[in-house]
């Protein structure tokens, strides 16, 4: 038992640190742009005091959202990673799996093709995404028969993902290419460019519901990640808590990318780096992959608006980072993931 309390208390220290962390990074990004704001400038501003308008209006009305927004997606992204990973059994599993990204940006390249405005191209990207995993859902839930079901499920992902990948295709063929193709490209790279307050409070709610979700299944996730028979023997209701995991998953799956466009490798990577941090716990992995992603996600950011004078697309500089160090995951082949 006192055991038991020790690692329970090093483990919550890890995620306090972590939380920690995050702040500092928040903190750090109101700092950090093309337009850069001292330390005590930010001190006063924070503490109401005053400061130069134009510092004002920068950090509460440019930054401030688009860090929400960052701490969001990439929290969202990371622990419907995390949960997936788990349900799957597979460490090689990433919120894409079941073909939310794809069909969100299917929706969002036909919403851009017929000139919809922003607030439209998120919402049939949100919508999309959702149709996407519901027709997964059901195709591999009407072919999975007992222990297939997991494997069906895999594999109907990837086929409805390739199917609205290649009507995505289709629409940027279609596309005019002095106007509506860049802007569908651009969408597809990913950015928090036009990230804003009504995104943050439209995500707010539905991502405390699956996200608060997630965190009670913990418990079942971690029996279910033993794998489907273990789960069922010990009686958990595996249909039901796998439909509880998509469902949520996919929430913030397709909340994220309606906001931000096509953002690979933060699902995929944040959960691995996070076990290595927590251990595989999903009581303590899925709020660390969340304060994890979101930190990860708001560094990311920062490199994108600072490195240079025009400001590189998020998606690229996610891949650039996550793939060497999925590499390196793969070369030390950790057993117990």
């Amino acid at each position: 038992m006192g055991k038991t309390g020790t690692r329970h208390r090093n483990l919550m220290f890890r995620l306090v640190v972590l939380a920690a962390l995050t702040f500092a990074g928040v903190c750090a990004s109101l700092m950090v742009g093309r337009y850069p704001i001292t330390l005590g400038d930010l001190v006063r501003a924070l503490l109401g005091q005053p400061v130069e308008r134009q510092i004002s209006q920068i950090m509460y009305q440019v930054r401030l959202p688009r860090i929400f927004a960052a701490l969001l997606v990439g929290g969202g992204l990371s622990i419907s990673g995390a949960a997936y990973q788990g349900m799957f059994k597979n460490p090689l599993v990433s919120p894409d799996l079941l073909g939310s990204s794809a069909g969100a940006g299917l929706g969002a390249a036909l919403a851009i093709l017929f000139s919809f405005p922003m607030a439209a191209v998120k919402s049939t990207a949100f919508v999309f995404g959702l149709a996407a995993v519901l027709f997964t859902w059901l195709l591999g839930t009407k072919l999975g028969r007992g222990s297939k079901t997991s494997f069906l499920l895999i594999l109907a992902g990837i086929l409805v993902g390739s199917l609205f990948q290649s009507l995505l295709s289709l629409v940027r063929y279609a596309a005019d290419t002095e106007q509506k193709l860049p802007e569908i490209t651009f969408w597809l790279m990913g950015s928090l460019t036009k990230a804003g307050y009504v995104d943050v409070l439209v995500m707010a709610f539905p991502f405390a519901v699956s996200a608060g979700a997630l965190i009670i299944l913990s418990g079942q996730i971690n029996i279910l990640s033993l794998g489907e028979e273990e789960a069922h023997t010990l009686g958990v209701n595996t249909k039901l808590l796998q439909a509880l995991i998509v469902t949520a998953a996919t929430v913030l799956t397709a909340f994220s990318v309606s906001i931000s466009g096509m953002i690979g490798w933060v699902g995929l990577v944040i959960p691995h780096l996070t076990r290595m941090i927590l251990g595989p716990n999903f009581r303590y992995l899925i709020p660390g992959s969340f304060l994890l992603g979101g930190l990860y996600l708001l560094l990311m950011d920062d490199l994108c608006r600072s490195l240079f004078v025009v400001e590189i697309p998020l998606g690229i500089v996610t891949a650039l980072a996550g793939v060497p160090f999925f590499i390196y995951l793969l070369m030390t082949g950790e057993k117990e993931w």
